[in-house]
C-alpha cells in the first residue's frame, strides 16, 4: 500500500503541474475572512485512505470514498469511520487505469433510501463502472464503464431517478437509471475535454442543469436540461480555478464552494465568476477533494495526495456571504 500511495502521489504531482501551466492562477487579492474550520477527523495515509468524494446523509454522516484503499466508509458526525465495503482489486494491480495507473474509487452519491452509487476505475472492463450498496448488502457493479476511460464525478437527478458520471479521460457526461443498464453519452461537448491531463471532474444536478468542472481548464461549467432530457447547449460560468475539483452549491443560489486540489483552497465562486478564497492550507487543508453542505456546515475531504502529510475531514461553518 506504500508503493501504491507513492504512485498515487505522483500522479496527483503531475495533476497539479498540468493544472498550473494551462489555467491562470486566482488572483492572490481575490480573497475573502476564512471560514471558522476545524479538523474534525484524522485519516491513515499509509492504509490508503486518501478520501476522494463525499456524500451526506441527513442527521450528518458522511460517506466517502477512499481512493488508494477502494473503499467505501462511513463517518459518524463524531469523527469515527468504519469501512463498508473494499472492491476487489484488478487482476492486474490497476497499473493499466488510464492516465493515474493505480484503481480508485471516486464519485458518491447517496439516495434517501440510504442505497450508495459510486464509481470506480480500474483500467479493466471486468470492474471499472458504477457500484451501488444498499444498507446491509454487498457492492455490486450495476452499470460497466469503458475501461479506456476515468468515471470521476457522480450526481443523481431524484426526479428523473438517473445518474449522470463525468469521465476525466474521455471528456464525457454519461447518464445511467438508477436501475443499471447501458450509459448513454449525454454530452462530449468539448469543453468537457482534457487539456493534457484530466478534464470533466466535479458534477453537480441544480436548478434544471448538470453543472461540472475541469481540472485542466479551471472552469465551471453548466449544460441545461432540455425537456427531452437531452444536454443543451455548455455555458461557462467560471474561469482561472486553477485546480479545480468537486464543488457544492452554497443556498439556494448559484454560489458555489470549490476545492482547489494542487493550492490546497475551498473557494467561494459567485454567479458572475468571480471568486475567493475562504478556506486555505492554514485551515488544515490538504489536497481538497470534495466538499459537501449541511444547513450551515460545510465538510471538506483532503486526500494529501500531494502534501502527503495528512489526509482529513475539516468542518466549517458557513456564514452569509
Amino acid at each position: 500500500m506504500i508503493k501504491k500511495l507513492s504512485k498515487t502521489a505522483v500522479s496527483a504531482a503531475v495533476l497539479t503541474a498540468a493544472a498550473v501551466v494551462t489555467i491562470s492562477p486566482m488572483p492572490a487579492s481575490a480573497t475573502s475572512a476564512p471560514l471558522n474550520a476545524r479538523i474534525a477527523a484524522h485519516f491513515d495515509l499509509a492504509a490508503g485512505q486518501t478520501p476522494e468524494n463525499i456524500a451526506l446523509a441527513p442527521d450528518g454522516t458522511a460517506y466517502v470514498t477512499f481512493a488508494a484503499a477502494r473503499q467505501v466508509a462511513r463517518i459518524t458526525p463524531g469523527g469515527s469511520a468504519r469501512v463498508l465495503a473494499t472492491l476487489p482489486e484488478p487482476a492486474d494491480g490497476g497499473v493499466h487505469t488510464p492516465v493515474l495507473g493505480f484503481a480508485l474509487t471516486t464519485g458518491i452519491v447517496r439516495a434517501h433510501d440510504g442505497t450508495l452509487y459510486f464509481l470506480y476505475a480500474t483500467g479493466t472492463a471486468d470492474l471499472t463502472g458504477l457500484w451501488r450498496l444498499r444498507p446491509g448488502g454487498e457492492p455490486q457493479r450495476i452499470a460497466a464503464l469503458s475501461a479506456a476511460g476515468l468515471p470521476n464525478g457522480l450526481a443523481l437527478d431524484r426526479r428523473t431517478h438517473t445518474l449522470y458520471i463525468t469521465d476525466s479521460v474521455l471528456g464525457t457526461i454519461q447518464s445511467v437509471p438508477t436501475t443499471g443498464g447501458t450509459p448513454t453519452t449525454w454530452s462530449a461537448a468539448p469543453e468537457l475535454a482534457p487539456a493534457g491531463f484530466l478534464g470533466a471532474n466535479g458534477l453537480k444536478i441544480h436548478n434544471g442543469a448538470v453543472w461540472a468542472t475541469n481540472l485542466d481548464k479551471g472552469t465551471v461549467l453548466r449544460i441545461p436540461v432540455r425537456h427531452d432530457g437531452r444536454a443543451d447547449r455548455v455555458q461557462t460560468r467560471a474561469t482561472g480555478l486553477t485546480g479545480i475539483d468537486d464543488f457544492a452549491f452554497s443556498g439556494h443560489g448559484n454560489r458555489i464552494l470549490a476545492t482547489l486540489n494542487g493550492p490546497s483552497e475551498v473557494a467561494l465562486v459567485r454567479p458572475d465568476g468571480t471568486s475567493s478564497t475562504v478556506l486555505s492550507a492554514a485551515d488544515g487543508l490538504q489536497n481538497p477533494t470534495s466538499v459537501a453542505l449541511r444547513g450551515d456546515t460545510v465538510y471538506v475531504l483532503s486526500a494529501a495526495y500531494v502534501t502527503a502529510k495528512d489526509p482529513n475531514l475539516i468542518l466549517a461553518r458557513k456564514n452569509g456571504r
